[in-house]
């Protein structure tokens, strides 16, 4: 590809992506679930749309810029909630973190090197810039000057060539490992032993790094560039095997975010100060505590002010308190969904990949099927959420309107239709219990992982467990209880180690800012915890991946075709597409939970040294 057909898709791209947005935000909601629409607060018309609606809500009454009202006084401290019912794992390093709490936490003390825009598509906005050769596979990365980590050493070129030397060692303990990797040249014979050194990763200088790619991708302008460093002055000396569990990962995490860990409750909470060094300004906040908050008392430390805004705000809780009157409600289309996932093979720790297993309980493609036909999710997110969450449909959600199939119906409610599958795949009950046996005659017992968290959790594992008993089918809570978080993830995979008692599990899933679903079901993922793998899906993901996918209308053909091939074969099913809200105090200013990567968190600031509480 010549520099100006490389540039001509990029700018094609980009102009696809803005029209699209554009389209989305003028009205289409109902099809795209648009988050950034102009309906405004929860004051702008939620009361009027629950009244005119029976009670259900809809993510267009809500906006992602928290009003600013007042004066702001110098420094004031900001606390942050995490609502979850679990500890925080500790994992506050983004080269080795797997859990989405760890990342909030990291987020507030370290960052990307990269920005991007509401589109997704990286900018020279951030604490590193780029420029693309005519080919588009060599990227130049130059870092600004006055990025430094917080003990004053400069954040160089050596930090994130670092980086990605130690994800490509073979005694790499994290998740990060895969196609974005891989792609890089000279990786592969790094990561097998093969050569001392990755060919396509050179430090230019102190301040600049130029990485060489085998492909061009479309996903390497929307986030398939590993863009965070690792200060190899700490961690040089640390086995690679070992820095997982390192005091500098678990203890002393360091970043060049605006704020410094100061102090670490493990599990509980981290006290940050202010980094008056940060790149892009000094914060205005003397500093921030990020704690743990139980989904059942979340209301309850808001409206005390105990914590001014939490990452998310349990949807369900949200009528019954949708008049806290210390609050402004944030919201969008959350870039995340629900799923129920089918176990069908195991991860190969040497190969690394997954390891599909055609005499896994679930393997026969008309029991997941079935399962799917046999629930119903509109009524779930009407009557559970209020309309917060609502009907997923395909495994590409609208956060992402450009590539999400709108026209995809997915897999219709229709239990009648769930038996008459059974019936013909041989699944009956054959003593009569009312439970069907398979094919085989044996006694079929589906073993059900899932979330413990939030006042929802129980009756919703039960509503599917007794929506599955409603065709005959004998699906069962594993160890008949609910599953903490990070016991979850670990039995259903995530450190590569699969528990055969899960059958089917209950997930979810953020997606990212790129769209590719390589990284989630791709045969080398590890976070494919379905271990489904097949011949046409490489060849759909890879395609959504080749030079011919910089055509904007091309790439979506090809997610389209994935999409349906994924309605088919089912080795998951999406239930639920999600609302993001988040209420924040009135004392807060300048606070956004827009999807964008430009740095912003030094700019919030307080109007009150202590938070108000609700009337």
């Amino acid at each position: 590809m010549t520099k100006a057909s490389w540039s001509k898709a990029l700018f094609a791209l980009m102009l696809v992506l803005l029209l699209a947005l554009a389209a989305c935000n003028g009205g289409d909601s109902e099809e795209s679930g648009s988050s950034d629409s102009e309906g405004g607060s929860k004051e702008g018309g939620s009361e009027e749309k629950a009244e005119e609606d029976d009670g259900l809500y809809s993510i267009e009454d809500f906006t992602t810029e928290k009003t600013s009202e007042g004066e702001a006084i110098e420094g004031g401290k900001l606390n942050f909630g995490l609502v979850t019912d679990t500890a925080f794992e500790g994992t506050l390093n983004w080269n080795f973190y797997s859990g989405t709490y760890d990342a909030e936490i990291i987020s507030w003390f370290d960052e990307s090197l990269l920005s991007w825009d509401e589109n997704f598509l990286y900018t020279n906005d951030g604490a590193a810039t780029y420029e693309v050769d005519e080919d588009g596979k060599v990227f130049t990365f130059t870092i600004r000057d006055n990025v430094n980590w917080h003990d004053g050493e400069p954040v160089t070129a050596e930090d994130w060539a670092f980086a990605f030397e130690v994800i490509g060692d073979p005694e790499y303990p994290g998740v990060r490992y895969g196609e974005d990797f891989t792609n890089i040249e000279g990786m592969e014979a790094y990561h097998n032993g093969e050569a001392d050194s990755i060919s396509g990763v050179e430090v230019v200088d102190e301040k600049t790094l130029k990485v060489t790619y085998i492909e061009s991708t479309p996903s390497l302008l929307t986030g398939g560039i590993w863009a965070y460093a690792l200060p190899k002055h700490i961690f040089k000396d640390i086995p690679v095997a070992d820095m997982i569990e390192a005091p500098e990962v678990r203890e002393n995490p360091i970043g060049f975010g605006p704020f410094k860990v100061e102090s670490i409750v493990p599990g509980e909470s981290v006290t940050m100060v202010k980094n008056d060094d940060y790149w892009a300004g000094e914060p205005k906040l003397d500093g921030v505590t990020v704690k743990v908050i139980n989904p059942s008392t979340v209301v309850q430390a808001l409206k005390t002010g105990e914590v001014d805004t939490v990452d998310s705000f349990p949807v369900d809780q949200y009528p019954d308190n949708a008049d806290m009157s210390n609050v402004e409600y944030l919201g969008q289309t959350d870039m995340a969904y629900t799923y129920i996932g089918f176990k069908l093979g195991t991860w190969d720790a040497d190969a690394k990949e997954v390891a599909p297993d055609d005499s896994k309980k679930m393997a026969d493609v008309n029991l997941r099927k079935a399962m799917w036909h046999a629930v119903d999710n509109n009524a779930v997110g009407e009557q559970f959420y209020n309309g917060l969450r609502w009907n997923a449909t395909t495994l590409i959600p609208p956060s992402h309107p450009e590539f999400h199939d709108a026209e995809n119906p997915g897999v219709e409610y229709d239990p009648e239709k769930a038996k008459q599958i059974l019936d013909e795949a041989g699944y009956e009950d054959v003593d009569g219990d009312g439970m069907r046996e398979n094919p085989e005659g044996e006694e079929l017992v589906i073993n059900f992982a899932s979330m413990s968290g939030g006042d929802t959790a129980e009756p919703l594992a039960n509503y599917y467990i007794q929506s599955w008993e409603a065709v005959g089918l004998n699906v069962q809570l594993l160890d008949g209880r609910l599953q903490e978080f990070n016991t979850f993830y670990d039995r259903v995979g995530q450190n590569g180690d699969d528990d055969p008692a899960v059958d089917i599990f209950q997930g979810a899933w953020g997606v990212g800012n790129d769209v590719s679903p390589a990284g989630l079901y791709g045969r080398d993922a590890l976070f494919n915890f379905s271990r489904y793998a097949s011949e046409k899906n490489d060849e759909l993901l890879a395609e959504g991946l080749s030079e011919k996918s910089f055509d904007v209308e091309h790439r979506k053909k090809v997610y389209n075709e994935w999409q349906e091939f994924m309605v088919e074969e089912v080795p998951v099913f999406p239930t639920l597409y999600r609302a993001l809200l988040v209420p924040v105090n009135n004392r807060v200013q300048n606070y956004s939970i827009a999807f964008d990567g430009v740095p912003d968190k030094h700019e919030i600031t307080v109007t009150a040294e202590e938070a108000p509480t609700a009337e």
